[in-house]
């Protein structure tokens, strides 16, 4: 039998390098896209190497043994993360998240957190510093996270049965080291945590009420994300997606929900509340009903390419603009122009095609760009 092949897109190597404006500008605290979206988040990724192995992210058939993670030398330094994320502050990023691959797998991120944690906004604010994990190595760095400046986690969690999870993560790594990272995050201050759990049809959707059912009641808040199509390694078939109605409608049948107003503009996750005071959950619907009209965020890659979507084909880079000896000011110019141009809606564009999303588009993959 022919083995099977699922192609990917190399999107490391292939950026362009922005060219810098003749007329340099100062941040202003505000920059607008096309679509009058302000530059409001930024996703940091600091590795491109995770210790899962993931069917939505990073099956093991394309990221085997003899996959080419990228150099150290490739990576971003602590420093020239901390001025990008300066120069994205000055233009009125307030929300910071730390994302992978695997965050925790880089070596000293405590020292970069605390160095991120030193930014301060135009009005003279902190930003709100935040790291997404699959929670295995929590435990054992919850506390220095927190001492660090770190504000607050979300957590991967896809099943608490431990055969599931065990064959999504596809390492034989247990539940129950993941619940004992989210406890010590919750006991170092690290909250309110986020769990999320992204929903796969005929692998893990029987586990919706369950995980429902275990998180009511605590002080964690548990969201349902659509199995997306990110990238072109994960295989994405439509029939896969479970729509976050259906998850909506299976838990209200069991344990009464009441929608409830999102917390701010271009929140990513609807917001249930159980009628009887148990708390709360979301639901991330990016294939069935999309948010592109809200959002807010920039991605940079763990080289420094700049994203304005996270189902780009293709970033801009900015690590060569700061090793070539630019300066902030000039690198400033660039980003608020990239931004002033985008007009990035691709799961708006999505969602009013349906019959077409299983076209295999050459995306940018989750586990380098980041959730």
């Amino acid at each position: 039998m022919a083995e099977k092949v699922i192609p990917v897109a190399d999107h490391r190597y292939l950026n362009a390098v922005p060219s810098i404006p003749p007329k340099l500008e100062s941040a202003t605290g505000f920059v607008a896209d096309t679509l009058a979206r302000p530059l409001q988040d930024l996703r940091i990724s600091v590795t491109d190497r995770c210790n899962f192995r993931c069917v939505y992210c990073m099956p093991s058939e394309v990221f085997d043994k003899n996959y080419a993670f990228l150099p150290q030398t490739s990576l971003l330094s602590f420093e020239e993360i901390t001025r990008i994320a300066g120069i994205f502050v000055a233009h009125g990023v307030g929300k910071i998240r730390l994302t992978g691959g695997e965050p925790l797998l880089r070596k000293h991120i405590e020292k970069l957190i605390e160095m991120l944690s030193s930014l301060k906004t135009p009005d003279g604010r902190e930003p709100d510093l935040t790291l997404t994990t699959n929670g295995s190595l929590l435990a054992r760095k919850a506390q220095a996270l927190k001492d660090a400046g770190l504000k607050r986690v979300t957590v991967s969690l896809d099943s608490l049965d431990d055969a599931t999870f065990k064959r999504m993560n596809d390492v034989d790594f247990p539940v129950s080291e993941v619940l004992h990272g989210i406890d010590a995050a919750h006991k170092a201050g690290l909250g309110p945590i986020k769990i999320n759990m992204v929903v796969k049809g005929g692998m893990n959707d029987q586990e919706i009420i369950p995980m429902a059912r275990h998180f009511k009641g605590s002080p964690f808040i548990l969201r349902f994300i659509e199995y997306m199509d990110v990238g072109a390694s994960n295989g994405w078939k439509m029939d896969e997606v479970v729509p976050s109605a259906e998850v909506v409608r299976r838990i209200h049948a069991v344990m009464p929900l009441q929608e409830i107003a999102a917390n701010y503009t271009g929140e990513t996750a609807g917001r249930w509340r159980y009628a009887d005071g148990g708390g709360e959950i979301g639901v991330i619907s990016s294939v069935t009903q999309a948010f592109c009209r809200d959002c807010t965020r920039a991605r940079l890659s763990t080289e420094g390419k700049l994203y304005t979507c996270l189902f780009a084909t293709g970033g801009h880079d900015l690590r060569a603009l700061m090793r070539s000896g630019r300066t902030d000011e000039e690198i400033s110019t660039v980003v608020a122009h990239l931004w002033r141009a985008r007009g990035d809606r691709y799961s708006e564009l999505r969602t009013a095609n349906t019959a077409g999303l299983e076209q295999p588009l050459r995306k940018v993959e989750m586990s380098y760009i980041g959730g």
